[in-house]
């Protein structure tokens, strides 16, 4: 069985969290007993469980980015305007 990232793990919900532990343990028994069969199921449910969580990491990266945005265009508008006075 594939884990998710430690990333994704700590933004899913305490249910979610709930089911994947539950999905992963049922999927680590089905392949020590060779059942990759069954295994494969399970880790498709798994990867759509973390669907969400993916989301919503990719939208704290987004918001990151943005602030990091905002901030630099704050700092060039001050050295702008730092060199403007120095000019005068």
């Amino acid at each position: 069985m594939r884990h998710c990232s430690v990333q994704v793990r700590g933004l899913l919900t305490r249910d979610e969290l709930d089911r994947y532990n539950a999905l992963m343990e049922v999927g680590t028994f089905l392949e020590s007993q060779t059942r990759y069969d069954l295994a494969y199921t399970v880790q498709k449910e798994v990867d759509l469980l973390i669907q969400p969580a993916i989301e919503r990491l990719k939208d704290k990266s987004r918001a990151r980015d943005k602030a990091t945005q905002e901030y630099l265009e704050a700092k060039r508008h001050v050295t702008e305007e730092d060199e403007a006075e120095e000019e005068d």
